[in-house]
């Protein structure tokens, strides 16, 4: 990172913006183009490893690119603000952001993806409340996971 000033460097920081946060952008490549979609998701974070979970239908332009190439990169912010100042160059504008690379694998058998799809309830609703999902409704939706390899956190304050 550039400007080492505004890095975020402590884990817990970083995590108090992903969980504040209920939409990411997804930045995948099909056949060297970018492809960037917002998402809604959850998360976990055990041992040092961040893990983002997804889900969608099972058919789409966006599965169509991971089957192809699984490596992404994603990007949530918040907290944003117009910094004014006595003349244009002092402008500023502040934000927090989280960005991170990894690999987006399918979560496939029914433990797992109710494993996720309850990771995302709980940060969607707040609650910690564990969701039967039917074996029916299992099998209708595609559920995926992005294994986090790193992610860096940058803010600018008002």
């Amino acid at each position: 990172m550039r400007r080492k000033d505004k890095e975020i460097t402590d884990p817990d920081r970083k995590l108090e913006i992903i969980e504040q946060n209920k939409v990411c952008r997804l930045a995948l490549s099909d056949d060297g183009h970018p492809y960037i979609i917002p998402l809604n998701y959850g998360y976990s974070f055990e041992n040092g490893a961040l893990t983002l979970y997804f889900h969608s239908a099972r058919e789409g332009k966006k599965l169509d690119i991971i089957r192809k190439n699984n490596l992404a990169c994603f990007e949530i912010d918040c907290d944003f603000g117009l910094i004014e100042g006595s003349d244009p160059c002092e402008y500023g504008y502040a934000y927090r952001s989280i960005i991170g690379t990894g690999r987006i694998v399918p979560a496939d058998t029914p433990a797992e993806k109710r494993s996720a799809l309850n990771r995302l309830m709980r940060h969607m609703t707040g609650s910690d409340e564990v969701y039967d999902f039917p074996e029916k409704a299992l099998e209708a939706v595609a559920v995926y996971k992005m294994e986090v390899d790193a992610f860096t956190g940058k803010e600018k304050r008002l």
